[in-house]
């Protein structure tokens, strides 16, 4: 098996051409448009001519003669920037799985799911009423502009942004002046239901196949420059989990019978994991094979407090830390997200890249060497291009800092992965089981177990997943059971 969109997407993650015409274009220099449009001219004397059912043949004709080119061309390039090894040995066996989970599909309960988005709407329209008293008026809450003008022209709140087409009302925007006065905290509310109606209700409805109750999600594997795997039709990687209406939505799973099990396999902490494997940094080294509590300990570390006196608010604010480190937050962000001043967010950056002296290094060499080469690796060489690294623009230029910190670790956490899901998958064919593993979700592999099956289903899936990869420390797997989706979280 071959794919050489997979082969094209390895070669360069970011540049979203990977149809035939365009590789034909890079890598044969040949432009099969320009062909094909000669071909039709031959074969169409008139305008009035009907199509001739010879056209098809020629067009597969003419893509399996470049797809036949290709192949030796595109397996160079890789074998170049020694990726060959991920192409064939994880992501050709990936899209096999992948392909077999979208066979398989999801059962959701629709009856269900209907009675949701009713609950949703009659939510929606309380906050709509709350909103209109608030404003004094009846306005259009969808409209951006009808918004600005009664939040900053009416109601005088503060103005955080206006571009030529007005005043902004995106999320972040409303998120700074959410005190200012209540109405700001129902819009996000209203925001929220509208969204959550739109697309996990009205738009996960139509998705469900009449005959069998399930959704068929399309997985990809040329969508994300990390390597992650995506999905569309509906979109399962989204489905929210902070909140509780958000969560609700994963009750709708199920199982289709009363002899099945949902057994669900979720690495823990799996970035951060990578991330102390790739700094070889010792106190995050050493934390992960004690199996300590690597927030708390990271509390202590840069709040300078002994660790049996860390409070949940400093393990929290830690993880936030944490985890952040991992996706190159900013001090902005970080005091966003944890609703602290910018200078306390910057210490606590500032703290933690002192003691882990690991990270800090390994942060800073990953940036130089990206700068230097153009892009960054992961251990398996999955590639990314950075050229964001060399714009003359400020901010473009720290998106590629950024770029350049997390991809090595998303990307690794996003190549083991598939390493386990191929695993698993190999391992229940080989023991004749009749157990499929339906969604991978991130971090998290689903199985539809039959109960019969299910110890040795557990077993199987936390041996293969913790064996997936071998690193400085421990990878773990935390394993949970339920008759629909929302039980095993």
């Amino acid at each position: 098996m071959y794919d050489i969109r997979i082969a094209g997407y390895l070669l360069n993650s970011v540049s979203n051409a990977y149809s035939i015409s365009e590789l034909a274009r890079q890598y044969l220099d040949l432009d099969i448009t320009e062909y094909k449009n000669q071909e039709e001219k031959e074969e169409q004397t008139s305008l009035f001519d009907e199509p001739k059912e010879e056209k098809n043949d020629l067009d597969v004709g003419i893509n399996a003669y470049i797809i036949y080119k290709l192949e030796p061309v595109l397996t160079k390039e890789l074998e170049k920037i020694d990726s060959l090894r991920l192409f064939k040995e994880i992501e050709m066996p990936a899209a096999e799985v992948l392909a077999d989970m979208q066979y398989q599909g999801i059962y959701v309960d629709q009856k269900e799911i209907i009675k949701f988005g009713e609950k949703l709407k009659k939510s929606i329209e309380e906050y709509k009423i709350d909103i209109y008293k608030l404003a004094g008026e009846e306005f259009n809450i969808n409209s951006t502009k009808q918004l600005g003008e009664l939040l900053f022209e009416k109601l005088g709140l503060t103005v955080v942004k206006k571009t030529k087409s007005g005043y902004s009302t995106d999320v972040e925007t409303l998120e700074k002046i959410k005190g200012e006065h209540p109405i700001i905290e129902r819009i996000l509310e209203y925001r929220k239901l509208m969204k959550l109606n739109s697309t996990y209700v009205e738009g996960m409805v139509p998705y469900i196949n009449e005959k069998t109750g399930r959704v068929h999600t399309y997985f990809h594997q040329t969508v994300t420059a990390t390597g992650r795997i995506s999905s569309t039709e509906p979109n399962l990687q989204n489905i929210p989990t902070r909140t509780e209406m958000g969560k609700k939505i994963r009750k709708f799973f199920k199982v289709d019978g009363a002899d099945k099990v949902f057994i669900d396999a979720d690495y823990s902490q799996i970035e951060l994991r990578v991330l102390a494997d790739m700094s070889k940094d010792k106190i995050m080294v050493d934390a992960f094979n004690q199996d300590a509590d690597i927030h708390a300990i990271c509390a202590s570390q840069v709040f300078d407090v002994p660790l049996d006196k860390v409070s949940k608010q400093l393990r929290s604010r830690a993880k936030a830390v944490n985890f952040g480190i991992v996706y190159g937050i900013s001090e902005f962000g970080l005091a966003e997200q944890i609703d602290i001043k910018r200078n306390e967010a910057k210490k606590y950056i500032d703290q933690y890249l002192a003691k882990y002296s690991g990270i800090k290094k390994f942060m800073e060499d990953v940036v130089e060497e990206a700068k230097e080469k153009g892009y960054v690796e992961t251990i398996y060489h999955r590639r990314r291009y950075i050229p964001e690294l060399k714009s003359n623009n400020y901010m473009v230029r720290k998106f590629g800092d950024r770029a350049a910190m997390n991809t090595p670790i998303q990307g690794t956490a996003a190549d083991i992965m598939k390493i386990s899901m191929v695993k698993v998958f190999n391992e229940l064919k080989k023991r004749n089981l009749r157990s499929k593993v339906v969604l991978q979700i991130h971090d998290e592999l689903l199985i539809e177990t039959y109960l019969d099956e299910k110890e040795e289903v557990k077993e199987l899936l936390k041996a293969s997943m913790e064996s997936a990869a071998k690193l400085s420390v421990p990878l773990l797997v935390d394993i949970e059971e339920g008759i629909s989706w929302y039980q095993t979280k």
